[in-house]
Parts: structure tokens; sequence; C-alpha cells
């Protein structure tokens, strides 16, 4: 065998995206047939963060393109320093997490066999933003946004979708994207739950159950309807554990952890203390969480947004709601915290799915045929 690929993975660094290379860089660290760097973008300067606020009176309408202004300047910032790496001329492949990061980069794109793996589009995105109402003018945020995202979609030689609905989207009428281009893939996850370091937990015989809720923002997961819910009608049966960057009041019953950051092994401890994971987000198109409390064996309770319902099999892996019905929120929850038999079977069938499905490494030896086909199409020509 010849010298391994040498590939350079790029990423947004946003959220769920920063966990995503967490677990891939554990999972190419055992492999020797390709040899991965990372280059990850940095948080928005004061400059990027004036750029990226609202705009009074065009906000309300949705016409001041406030998404799309932040996307290009987190991808301004990157290109400089893409181009700085790619001038040493040792890179042999490109990958690319997500397209967003790329904005105006399309020629760096173009100019190495490239790889791009999105969990959404811009299409998708536009509608559902919790902090901002859809208008009738929102059709013309998506024409502006993909007017900067298709050249890059473009200039990917695969376009891998973390989901079916993501990739309706970068095949249908918006983006026109060939199906022989896009590949649908699950998005992977690294647990010690997956790789035998740890066993799962026992949650037999627990006398009062606990709900754990993950997200850096509150509002925009859906952790302020949880925690309403919780204060009203559940805090007198169990007790809620909301992991999150956000100021919470104090409440009965709630537990707050504001210092958890990705990629820290905390994160196994509290799930393994927990015996089932509520996430009610609106937003989310390919949460990593839902696979992380799956993998450690907790059943979940989410909203049927994005790929979701390819995540939680409904009465089988947890329970799917619609992510403004907060009564079937609640019923859901009262369903499960009521029969511990049931929410074990649950959390047991959502860690063999995760196994199957769902593994970090299975995602990794996917990447790295996808990058070898990239390269060597490349080189054929």
């Amino acid at each position: 065998m010849g010298a391994p690929l040498k590939a350079l993975f790029v990423n947004e660094n946003i959220g769920g995206h920063a966990t995503v290379h967490h677990s891939l860089r554990r999972a190419f660290a055992e492999r020797d047939d390709v040899e991965v760097e990372f280059l990850d973008a940095g948080g928005p300067s004061l400059l990027g963060r004036i750029m990226r606020a609202p705009i009074p009176g065009l906000g309300r309408l949705d016409l001041d393109l406030q998404a799309l202004r932040g996307q290009l300047v987190h991808s301004r910032g990157l290109r400089r320093r893409l181009r700085e790496r790619l001038a040493d001329g040792d890179v042999d492949v490109l990958h690319v997490y997500t397209q967003n990061c790329m904005l105006g980069s399309a020629d760096m794109v173009r100019g190495l066999p490239t790889v791009v793996t999105t969990d959404s589009t811009n299409e998708l995105n536009a509608y559902l933003l919790p902090y901002r109402a859809a208008t009738r003018f929102t059709r013309l945020a998506v024409r502006a946004a993909v007017r900067f995202e298709q050249p890059v979609l473009d200039a990917a030689l695969t376009v891998v979708a973390n989901g079916r609905r993501t990739a309706a989207s970068l095949t249908g009428p918006t983006y026109g994207l060939s199906d022989d281009k896009v590949t649908t893939m699950a998005p992977g996850i690294w647990s010690p739950f997956l790789t035998g370091e740890r066993a799962l937990p026992d949650r037999t015989g627990r006398a009062r159950p606990t709900i754990v809720f993950i997200g850096t923002s509150m509002e925009r997961k859906g952790g302020n309807t949880l925690l309403r819910l919780h204060q009203k009608h559940l805090a007198d049966v169990c007790d809620l554990v909301l992991v999150t960057k956000d100021a919470v009041p104090a409440g009965r019953a709630v537990t707050v952890i504001d210092d958890l950051t990705s990629g820290d092994d905390r994160l196994w401890d509290i799930l393994a203390d927990a015996d089932l994971m509520c996430f009610p987000s609106g937003m989310d198109q390919a949460p990593n969480v839902i696979l992380e409390a799956g993998a450690a064996g907790l059943p979940v309770i989410a909203s049927t947004v994005g790929s979701i319902p390819e995540m939680v099999v409904d009465g089988e892996t947890g329970l799917l709601v619609d992510h403004d019905d907060e009564d079937a929120l609640l019923a859901a929850m009262r369903l499960l915290l009521a029969d511990g038999i049931r929410r074990r079977e649950m959390g047991a069938s959502a860690h063999e799915r995760i196994a199957e499905h769902f593994d970090i490494r299975t995602t990794a030896h996917r990447l790295t045929e996808l990058l070898y086909e990239a390269h060597g199409s490349v080189a054929a020509r």
C-alpha cells in the first residue's frame, strides 16, 4: 500500500458541528489509511458580532439577511486561514462540514477534490429559526443565501447529506444537484458506550427518575418549554438536569450544568445518571445529543423536525411529538416517567440502534472511501 491520503477536514465549528469533529478525531486516530488534519473555524470577532446583529424593522420582516450575513462573516475568516494552509501544497483532498463555512470560497473547493457533508440546507434552515418567524419575504432570503451556497455545492465532487430531508432539498428544484452526486449517510458519534469502554448503567431501582436536556441555547432548543412544563407539572415526581450555557432561574428539583464544552467526557456521566432525555427543539436537523443519549441507553422524547425521525423510532427507541404541541410533550414525559420498565426497554433498543447505524467509526470508514473516490476521479482525468 502507498502513502496514505492526506485529507484536510474543514469545520464550521458551530454547536454540534464541533462535536462531530471531536468524534471524527477519535475515529480517524484508529486508521492508518488516511492522514487527517483538522482546521476549525474560530469564533466571531467584535466586528463579526456587529455584522450578525438583526436590523430593526427589516428583521421583523425577515428581510435583513441576518443568517446569511453571519455565515459570510464566519466563512471570510476561515477563507484566509484555509488559503494559507493550502499554499503548502501537501493536501490531497478536502472535506468540508458544512458548505456554509465556505461561502465565497468555491474556487478553493474547485481547486481540490472535495467532499462536502451537511446536516441541512439554507432552504430548510430559513423556516426553522426559533428566534425569527418566517414571513412572505423569507423566500427572498433563501434565494439570496442560495446564490452563495450553490457554487460551493456545485464545486464539490460529492455532497453527503446527513438525512433524507436534506438529500431531498439538495436534489430538489432549489439546488438541483444530481442524484448520483448526493449520498445520504447517517451522522455518527463517538461514545464509550459504543466502544465497550463503559458498560451501560443499571437504571433499575432508582427511586426518582431524572430527565436530562442538553442545549447551548434554552430558547432555541426548546429548553425553556421543558423547564416551564417541569416546574408546573413534574417537579414533584422527577428531577430535571439542564446542560446549557444560558442563565437559568432557580427552580424546584432543577440542576444546571453550565460549564460542559464539546468533547468533554463528563457528558457520559451526566447521561449515565439520567433516565430519559427530552429535546423538544423545533430547529435542529440532525442533533448529536439525541444519538449520544441513545448510545448511553436513554429513551429520547423529541420533535419531528429534520432528520430526528430517522434517529428516534417513535414508540420503540423514544417518543416523537410536534415541537409546538406542549400538551403532547407533557403527555409523552408523563408516560415514560410512570413506566420504568418501558423506559429501560426503549433505552436498550436505542442503544442497539445507535450502535448499528450511528457509530462514528462506520462514518469514518465510509468518508475515507468517498475521499479516495474523489481523489481518484480527479487523478484519472
